[in-house]
């Protein structure tokens, strides 16, 4: 062909221009031989540098911009060669070359159309033309579709104005992901019209919308705009499905599925053949539209699953042909759009890339065009109406957001409208399933006429069989997963019945076999609604089954899930027909009698099922959401309430439509309580805010996601004034900017009920936060303000500094780099108005925390100036900034304007140079209270200061009366240089103030040591030395002891290698003072210097070498040094690893060193050795041995060494096991050593004979001896065998007694053995015999009958928790005419009847008992009246004791105390919990006038049965006669006030008086004062009880005053009083002066603040017990009770059950046992402490079980 045309020039030219892309990529893909074809038509040098060129890629660039530039000659012959040789070229392309170069003559019929030759010209015309016509057929039938689909359409469809959101997904990424992690996910978003849905070619497209929200009609819609030429990048556009493809069950290729289920060419197989090779050839411009996902009934199938290759004319499933599609691996970079509802989105394997697009709903204005568009031709006044109506209507414009919705809300309005329109008020439904049963009478209308009806429940009975049919084919679809039904499927009647009602729609798809199809429910939804029907009316559905139907969606599904099917809404419409609305309804439909019963049945099930939900732990966000739906349908508020039952409901990445949003508000709007909306990452339409106003009860409001804008912003301002409850709002995590923070603040400033205020992580400047620093006073009630994460610079945080000085509420802005800014507040509403001297005082205190914001020193001029008119300022933080040593003089400097408590200055690149020339600071700044520092200051340092105001630290000192005499200074885990701590302790010795110093955990080198041993001499207001885990050596801490010699004012020295260690100082020389030096692995020369220094120190009471691996050779030469020391308490060397032998050096002390008054020595698994020292009047001595595992050598040793011993010896055997041959050598030689007067044997395995054999040796020994053996088997009848015996054995026993298991005997020096007046010997030594609580009973007193009739001289007889029974008479009756001497006889029983046979007995033969105690016994009337007749003849009676008897009548009672009174020289009565009448309690007070000797009187919870209520005063008015009273006991008395009132009157002259208890009595604070005012006057009291009553802090002051005059008192019990902190604080203060107290008992007292009771326990010296369980405590008391009790050397029991210590306090109480060896036990049960191996290792902190 030949080319002299200007226009073919032109057209040559143009299209390599045009084309080059597509020619570069035909070229790329060809083989080799054809750019050899090519390169011949180029000059040799063009080609040689074309072949020289590295890649294919660039040389095909090089040879299109070759021709590219050349004339149009050569550009057609490159052409007509790559036409001839290339295989790939795209038709459109190829089309082009062939209208260049012509039809009928041209370049190209130059080539034979040979076997071998390309493909003729008129073949490639033909082929085009097919495709051509096949597009056109393919336009005709989507208008086709497009016009059966819109037929009934109400308004036309703009797909401009048809929004949607549209994001990328990553599908690699997503087929990975369970439904949980779907929480974290949150893609960009952005806003996009449908229509640009196809104006991009080669994606994947997910079309996600909920059902009804028009999916379907919108893919008509763009297929018909492409049959109308819009889209022109797409040639072929094929539309199918799923309900066709479900249809489909053999495996077909691409070419079957496109021509059998689409559109089959008309052409035949060779136009068939002809458009799917354009198909193949170009897929870019080919468009697959799959509607309805949702509707399919199985997976796409896992792209990674799939047969690799595929084809496209390989057969495959449905399935797994679409998934090659989707995922590109059939026909790559076709374009494809799919429909699915949002919860099938993870099934759908696309692209790597693919995006997803929501389809949005009507907006409001939207719903209401449409509205009007329905009711356009009902006439105007319908139409506005019906709008009115709608818009009106909250839950149905919500609904209405859904466009098939609206659409129904439409229909149910016309019914309700045409019904009558004369109705001014129409009563519309309020939920979806109500409108689609108003729907369902609606299209029922139709089926007799068309007309509405007035009556609409007679329809539903009229057509109650056809409605029944449907509901169950309904069902049966839905089971199997089944739309579309076969015309056999239902009966023709049905058919034509529901398309007449329109709830059945005909259809028209292909079956495999070629078939038609019949119908199809008119929409998804319907089909749900009739299968609810049918589950909440028909009579085979159970409960069971209900139950399996009846589940909540989740929004998330996992690739694992089921596929499950168009049931969206299924769950919605039963939870909806559960209503009760619905009932009358659904019982028309059940149709049986008991219709109502059955309906009624089935929806309690319903919401039984339901509230099972509520409170399940899995239930996610989505989850939360439809269970509100589903409260909404019910419109039930108490399941509603149930479902609020939950103060957080947490929603993550999920699209909010304004439905759910009204369900929401329906639930929370029933809470009973606040709750916290939390929005995350969730799609919400800015026109569903307008709902959040309608959720009552709302408290928190949260928003966190960066598609949260100023947009955003803006519009929730607008319903922020609406919301009145809310307190606390989070904006957190989003794209809000200054423009968005104004408008939030001008909303904001209508709230002034908002408390909190969080803007984190968004992308405010220092203007917005000048905006929001500007609102700060206009909100009353704000307390916290989140700004952090913002690009928020310095000069926004000292805007926000200056703030602090301008605005009185605030309180605190706490700045952690950039990622923490917060400003905290005191409500103005909240601050109380203190008077004080002192105007700062007024303002509350503030804190500035400024961290890790690289503040340099310039910066700190800065902030200080911002600082000065900040008078309340008490803490400032500044760490982790770069400031430096010269930052510490302003720092100060800045200390001395305001009310600064504590500035902390750590992480500042201080060094020690700078901490040395702070330590000066803390003598000339008179407010600098403490230097804390820590790693020679370069990370820990913080000074504390003292100051005056009502909010200031609490001061050092306990009585406040100077705030600058304690200072503290700590440079804690440091390496503190010679020259350095020769420098530091100089600085600190001229502080003139008590000084604390603390050196823990640091490193000390000896010659550290020294410099610090000799300065401390010199700094003489030194209190305490911390050098707790300091890294020391043997010789350093020998150093530090010197100072116990050189430095009097020492009162304690611990030393523990690696553990707790302190030095403790008076400020006057100590009397005296302990050294504890501890796990220090002590050689032979170490004991020597030790005891040299030790030498030297006269004032050392205690020494303490525990766990120093001192072995047996070093304790005996430590114990032979130990005449030469002057130690005057007591030395322990436990766990020093001892033996047998070692024992026996320390045994051996007892003789070589005159000093040592008692030796105690254990060797078991706690290793523990003491000797206790006096240096003068030692009259006795004691040893003590335990679990020492003697052999016989060693026992001879040991008798060998008391046998020296020049003085009485008390000897202590406890636990040791010893062979029979060691225990008769041992028994044998204990009685003959005149040295041990007193021998106790606990637990070393003695039975009775052993012990019998040793009272019989003791019969020839003439010294006095007491003997205790204690044995497991020493019990009941055993223990009375074993004492009868003794008694026979040996006469010179004088006091024999058994308590529990312990067994005592006494022996006289002289023998008493006399004839009794028959001739026999009696026991006559024998004085005193008692069985206490042993488990003796009446029987086994057979056993001891003989022997005590012998006892003549016995004066007391004690037997107590006994069961005496009948046996237990006998022997009494029997054995008491025996005893003539006995003065004092105890029966204490466990609460057996008396037996009067005993009574009778001691009436016969006791004329002069002195002491009677028959508690706890049940007397009959005849026993009382007996025991009241002996009572008279016992002349001679001082002490008896009733407590707790029972049994006798009013009668009986008054006998009793008739001969009780009788015994008028009582000094001593005891009637707890005895009943008596009011005529028996006047007979008793006039008796007690007489009783003049009476010392001790015990009333305690006796009851007085008195009509008038005055028995109890009438006993106490004859009180005032006991002049010489010393105990008084009136608990549970319940006297009230009027009793103290009597009392009072009386105790001021009871002197005498040692015990008072009154507790349980009912006592004011008023009362109470009175009764303080008089005991003032019983200067001996001893004891004072007042637990539970009703006293206040007024009596806690007045008892304050006076309990330094009771100089006596042990004991003191203000337990279950209302005292308060103020009444602690006035105890505290009278204790101080208590050197005697012993039992301090303050359980319950009304306040948690104790620290003063616990600060003046150190001034208690005598103090063993104490409680303050159930008061709450934190650890501040128990860190100030760990601080106080290394000083209360005698403390054991500590009770603080029932507070609130936590590990902290814990610790610190387990630390403080260390050097606390005294104390017994702290009980902590109740506390919220964890296990904890640190504080679980000392068993004395004893913990609750549970």
């Amino acid at each position: 062909m030949k080319m002299e045309e200007v226009d073919l020039e032109k057209d040559v030219m143009k299209v390599v221009a045009e084309e080059a892309t597509v020619i570069v990529d035909v070229l790329c893909r060809e083989r080799n031989n054809v750019l050899e074809q090519i390169y011949g038509l180029v000059e040799r040098s063009t080609r040689d540098w074309l072949r020289s060129l590295p890649s294919l890629r660039e040389r095909v660039l090089g040879i299109v911009d070759y021709f590219k530039a050349s004339d149009p000659q050569k550009c057609c012959q490159f052409l007509e060669t790559m036409w001839m040789f290339c295989q790939s070229i795209p038709l459109d392309f190829e089309t082009k070359v062939l209208s260049i170069a012509g039809s009928s003559t041209g370049a190209l019929s130059c080539f034979p159309e040979t076997e071998n030759s390309p493909r003729s010209c008129n073949a490639k015309r033909v082929c085009l033309d097919q495709v051509e016509s096949y597009t056109n057929a393919v336009k005709l039938l989507l208008q086709q579709k497009f016009e059966r689909v819109t037929k009934d359409v109400v308004k036309e469809v703009c797909l401009d104005e048809t929004w949607m959101c549209l994001r990328q997904r990553n599908s690699a990424r997503l087929r990975d992901k369970s439904a949980q992690a779907q929480e974290g996910e949150e893609p960009l978003e952005c806003k996009e019209s449908a229509e640009s849905l196809l104006r991009s070619t080669g994606r994947v497209v997910v079309l996600l919308g909920q059902a009804g929200s028009g999916k379907t009609l919108l893919m008509h819609c763009l297929a018909h705009h492409w049959a109308q030429g819009f889209y022109p990048s797409i040639k072929l556009l094929f539309l199918l499905e799923f309900r066709q493809l479900n249809l489909v069950s053999q495996p077909l290729s691409l070419k079957e599925l496109l021509f059998r289920f689409f559109l089959l060419p008309e052409g035949g197989d060779e136009q068939s053949e002809a458009v799917f090779s354009y198909i193949l050839s170009n897929p870019e411009k080919i468009c697959f539209i799959f509607d309805g996902y949702d509707e399919f009934g199985t997976k796409f199938t896992d792209p990674e699953k799939l047969p690799s290759p595929l084809g496209p004319y390989q057969q495959l499933s449905v399935a797994d042909l679409l998934s090659g599609i989707c995922s590109y691996k059939i026909l790559p970079k076709c374009t494809v759009l799919v429909t699915c509802r949002p919860r099938d989105v993870i099934d759908l394997f696309g692209s790597s890339g693919y995006l997803v697009a929501e389809l949005l709903g009507f907006s409001q204005q939207r719903v209401k065009e449409y509205t009007e568009k329905y009711f356009q031709e009902k006439g105007s006044e319908l139409k506005e109406r019906a709008a009115s109506l709608l818009m009106g209507s909250r839950h149905l414009l919500s609904m209405s957001h859904v466009p098939a919705l609206c659409h129904v809300c439409c229909v149910c309005l016309d019914h309700f409208l045409s019904e009558d329109t004369s109705q001014s008020h129409v009563k519309l439904p309020t939920s979806l399933t109500q409108i689609y049963l108003h729907i369902l009478s609606a299209f029922l209308s139709r089926c007799q006429g068309g007309g509405s009806t007035k009556v609409t429940m007679p329809l539903l009975q009229k057509y109650r069989g056809q409605i029944a049919e449907l509901s169950r084919l309904a069902m049966n679809g839905l089971e199997n997963s089944r739309i579309v039904f076969l015309a056999q499927d239902l009966s023709t009647e049905l058919m034509n019945f529901g398309a007449n009602a329109g709830i059945l729609s005909r259809v028209d798809l292909t079956c495999a076999d070629g078939s038609r199809l019949g119908c199809a429910f008119m929409h998804l939804t319907m089909q749900e609604f009739l299968s609810a029907l049918h589950l909440m009316t028909s009579p085979d559905i159970s409960e069971s089954q209900l139950k399996r139907k009846l589940n909540l969606k989740s929004r998330w599904t996992a690739r694992t899930d089921p596929k499950t099917v168009f049931t969206d809404s299924l769950h919605l419409f039963m939870c909806g027909l559960a209503a009760k609305a619905c009932r009358s309804s659904l019982a028309l439909l059940e149709g049986s009698e008991d219709a109502i019963a059955v309906v009624k049945k089935r929806q309690e099930s319903v919401l039984k099922i339901l509230r099972s939900f509520v409170g399940t732990a899995s239930q996610t966000g989505p989850k939360i959401i439809e269970l509100c739906r589903c409260a909404h349908e019910t419109q039930d508020i108490s399941l509603a309430k149930d479902v609020a039952s939950r103060t957080r409901f947490e929603l993550r990445n999920i699209r909010l439509n304004p439905v759910d949003m009204d369900a929401l508000a329906f639930v929370t709007s029933a809470a009973d309580q606040m709750v916290c909306l939390d929005f995350g990452g969730c799609s919400i339409e800015l026109e569903c805010l307008s709902i959040i106003p309608n959720c009552k009860n709302l408290e928190h409001l949260i928003f966190r996601s960066r598609k949260y804008d100023d947009k955003f912003a803006e519009a929730l301002s607008s319903i922020l004034p609406n919301l009145q409850d809310l307190k606390h709002l989070d904006f957190i995590g989003g794209g809000l900017t200054d423009a968005g923070t104004e408008k939030l603040i001008k909303a904001l400033e209508c709230c002034p009920q908002i408390t909190h205020l969080n803007v984190n992580d968004n992308s405010l400047s220092d203007e917005g936060v000048k905006m929001i620093a500007d609102l700060f006073p206009k909100l009353a009630n704000i307390t916290s303000v989140m700004l952090g994460k913002n690009n928020i610079s310095r000069d926004g945080i000292f805007m926000l500094v200056e703030k602090m000085a301008s605005i009185s509420s605030l309180q605190k802005v706490y700045v952690r780099g950039r990622k923490e800014i917060s400003v905290f507040f005191t409500p103005n509403s909240h601050t109380p108005s203190v008077s004080t001297d002192d105007p700062k005082d007024t303002e509350a205190p503030k804190e500035l925390i400024l961290n890790n914001y690289d503040l340099k020193l310039t910066h700190l001029t800065r902030l200080c100036s911002k600082l000065r008119g900040c008078s309340s300022l008490i803490i400032l933080n500044l760490s982790n900034n770069s400031l430096g040593n010269k930052s510490l003089k302003k720092l100060l400097e800045l200390s001395r304007l305001g009310t600064i408590q504590e500035i902390n200055v750590s992480d500042n690149g201080v060094d020690m140079g700078g901490l040395v020339s702070l330590s000066a600071s803390l003598n000339t700044e008179k407010t600098l209270r403490e230097i804390d520092a820590s790693h020679n200051g370069k990370q820990k340092l913080i000074l504390k200061f003292n100051r005056s105001t009502r909010y200031a630290l609490k001061p050092l000192s306990t009585d406040g009366s100077d705030l600058y005499l304690h200072k503290k200074f700590s440079l804690t885990h440091s390496d503190i240089h010679p020259t350095d701590m020769n420098r530091l302790c100089k600085n600190l010795a001229k502080c003139k103030h008590l000084l604390e110093l603390d050196f823990s955990h640091g490193t000390f080198k000896d010659e550290s040591v020294e410099k610090l041993q000799k300065l401390l001499p010199g700094m003489t207001s030194l209190q305490l030395l911390n050098i707790s885990y300091v890294q020391m050596s043997t010789d350093g801490a020998l150093s530090l002891i010197r100072s116990l010699a050189d430095c009097p004012r020492i009162t304690s020295m611990e030393l523990r290698q690696q553990g707790e260690a302190f030095i403790r100082f008076l400020q006057v020389t100590s009397g005296a003072a302990t050294c504890k030096l501890i796990q220090y692995k002590l050689n032979g020369d170490n004991i020597k210097d030790l005891s040299g220094i030790l030498e030297h120190c006269p004032h050392l009471a205690d020494l303490d070498l525990s766990s120093n691996f001192l072995r047996d050779e070093g304790v005996k030469s430590f114990v032979s040094l130990l005449p030469r020391l002057q130690i005057s308490n007591s030395l322990s060397l436990s766990n020093n690893k001892l033996t047998q032998l070692g024992a026996l050096y320390l045994v051996n002390s007892l003789n070589s060193c005159e000093k040592v008054v008692a030796v105690e020595v254990s060797l078991g698994a706690e290793e523990r050795v003491l000797i206790h020292f006096e240096k003068e009047n030692v009259t006795g001595k004691t040893l003590s041995l335990r679990e020492c595992g003697f052999e016989m050598g060693h026992w001879q040793k040991l008798l060998e060494i008391l046998n020296r011993s020049p003085i009485e010896l008390k000897l202590e055997l406890s636990s040791n096991v010893l062979n029979s041959q060691s225990l008769h050598f041992l028994l044998n030689n204990l009685a003959k050593l005149s040295s041990v007067r007193t021998l106790e044997l606990r637990n070393n395995g003695l039975n009775a004979e052993v012990i019998k054999h040793l009272v019989t040796q003791l019969r020839s020994d003439c010294d006095y001896r007491t003997i205790q053996i204690e044995e497991p088997w020493i019990k009941a009848e055993a223990a009375v065998c074993l004492v009868s015996s003794c008694l026979d054995l040996n006469s010179r026993i004088r006091e024999i007694r058994v308590e529990k298991t312990c067994f005592e005997i006494s022996v006289e020096g002289l023998p008493s053995r006399a004839p009794s007046e028959n001739g026999d010997f009696s026991l006559s030594a024998v004085r005193f015999i008692s069985f206490d609580d042993c488990e003796v009973e009446g029987q086994h007193l057979s056993f001891l009958q003989s022997t005590l009739q012998k006892c003549s001289s016995l004066l007391k007889l004690h037997f107590s928790q006994t069961t005496l029974g009948t046996n237990g008479a006998e022997f009494f009756s029997s054995v008491l005419p025996c005893l003539k001497k006995l003065k004092s006889l105890s029966l204490q029983s466990k609460g057996e009847s008396l037996n009067e046979a005993v009574i009778f007995a001691l009436q016969r033969s006791q004329k002069h008992l002195e002491n009677l105690s028959l508690s706890h016994h049940v007397i009959n009337d005849s026993g009382a009246a007996k025991l009241g007749s002996a009572l008279q003849g016992w002349t001679h009676m001082r002490s008896l004791n009733l407590s707790h008897c029972t049994g006798w009548t009013a009668t009986g009672g008054h006998k009793l105390v008739r001969g009780l009174v009788q015994c008028i020289a009582l000094e001593e009565m005891r009637l707890d919990s005895v009943v008596m009448d009011e005529k028996s309690a006047v007979c008793l007070a006039q008796g007690i006038r007489s009783m003049t000797s009476l010392k001790k009187i015990s009333l305690n919870k006796m009851v007085v049965d008195s009509k008038e209520g005055n028995g109890v005063l009438c006993l106490l008015a004859c009180l005032q006669s006991l002049g010489g009273l010393e105990e008084l006991e009136l608990e549970g008395l319940r006297m009230g006030d009027r009793g103290i009132e009597e009392l009072v009157k009386y105790i001021p002259k009871w002197t005498t008086l040692r015990k008072i208890n009154l507790s349980e009595n009912c006592v004011s604070d008023q009362a109470g004062e009175m009764l303080v005012k008089a005991l003032s006057h019983c200067r001996a009291l001893q004891q004072l009880h007042l637990f539970r009553n009703k006293l206040g802090h007024e009596f806690a002051a007045r008892l304050g005053q006076v309990l330094p005059s009771l100089s006596h008192l042990s004991e003191l019990d203000l337990s279950e009083n209302q005292i308060g902190q103020k009444g602690s604080l006035s105890i505290s203060e009278g204790l101080v002066s208590l050197k005697t107290l012993k039992k301090l008992r303050l359980t319950s007292i009304g306040t948690s603040d104790l620290i003063c009771i616990v600060s003046c326990l150190k001034h208690c010296t005598s103090v063993e017990s104490i409680s303050l369980a159930w008061n709450k405590c934190g650890n501040d008391v128990a860190e100030k009770l760990a601080e106080v009790l290394p000083q209360c050397s005698k403390l054991k029991k500590i009770d603080l059950e029932a507070n609130n210590i936590n590990i902290t306090g814990a610790k610190a109480l387990a630390k403080c046992l260390q050097s606390c060896p005294w104390i017994e036990v702290i009980r902590l049960w109740r506390n919220p402490i964890p296990k904890d191996d640190q504080i679980s290792r000392d068993q004395r902190l004893n913990f609750s079980p549970t």
